[in-house]
């Protein structure tokens, strides 16, 4: 038997028994360090396809790609061995015929390892997070601000503000719901909508920009650290990444212009008492 005690990783079924109990910690992730810190505290790693956005410095998530998806997808499971990890499905890959779906999510699961996919449930997503379910792929919905929908509403803005887009986001909760989906992201809605939506449907949701009243909370990672000028409303800062990167370079760079890096600890020295012969043989080029 093993000395080391293999560790199980969060499920599906793991998160949705969460349902109205201990709140689910989620965050993104799309680099395997930075899986690695965030692994022992969270359920739930989301390869979000906010990566277009916080990595690649894309205006938004319109043009990230499946082979985008599935490069971090790998990249986080590698760094991870405990969160559940779940990846966006990009715009493009899910919309269409059901059956095109199902065979981009079983890429994505094939190549990444990962557990799950997370698709944006708009009105006619419900049937295709079914026809994905019920051949073995769990699917995580996202209703409220639909990021990848951006080209329709012209920017990032909130939902449920009007009675008429309150139901129309709750009626999208609760077909995701009915559909199987294990869990259902609300992102960015008016504050007492949250917990309508999460009353109404048996799975558990996941609140950004939504409700304490929600079952989880996922954050981008790199907003709640500090690494942007500029954060959405709803982002708590709980760092300040960039001034720790701007601090380190601005030394870095004064070391380098005063030689004063490398200094003799970070360089290399010929050791004493060898021969010649032996600095040879080793292939030592130094005299």
């Amino acid at each position: 038997m093993s000395r080391h005690t293999e560790i199980r990783r969060v499920t599906a079924p793991d998160i949705t028994a969460r349902k109205g109990g201990e709140p689910i910690v989620c965050l993104t992730a799309y680099t395997a360090p930075v899986a690695q810190i965030l692994d022992p505290h969270c359920d739930l790693l989301l390869v979000g396809d906010s990566v277009g956005m916080v990595v690649h410095g894309l205006p938004n998530t319109v043009g990230v790609t499946l082979e985008m998806m599935i490069m971090h997808g790998q990249a986080v499971m590698r760094g991870s061995q405990h969160a559940m990890v779940v990846v966006d499905m990009p715009f493009g890959s899910y919309e269409g015929d059901p059956r095109d779906a199902f065979a981009n999510a079983t890429r994505v699961l094939k190549e990444t390892g990962a557990q799950a996919v997370k698709v944006e449930a708009g009105p006619q997503i419900a049937a295709t997070i079914a026809y994905m379910v019920d051949r073995g792929i769990p699917v995580m919905g996202h209703v409220g601000l639909r990021p990848q929908a951006v080209n329709v509403d012209g920017k990032f803005r909130a939902k449920g503000r009007t009675q008429d887009e309150r139901q129309k986001v709750l009626a999208e909760a609760r077909a995701a719901d009915e559909a199987g989906a294990f869990a259902i992201v609300i992102e960015g809605v008016d504050e007492s909508l949250a917990p309508e939506i999460t009353a109404a449907v048996r799975a558990p949701t996941i609140g950004i920009g939504a409700s304490a009243e929600c079952d989880g909370q996922i954050l981008v990672t790199d907003d709640m650290l500090g690494l942007f000028d500029w954060t959405p409303k709803f982002v708590r800062r709980y760092g300040d990444i960039k001034g720790a990167i701007d601090k380190a370079v601005s030394e870095y760079a004064a070391d380098v212009r005063g030689r004063r890096f490398p200094a003799a600890a970070e360089t290399y020295a010929l050791k004493v008492n060898v021969p010649p012969q032996a600095r040879v043989a080793r292939g030592d080029k130094r005299g």
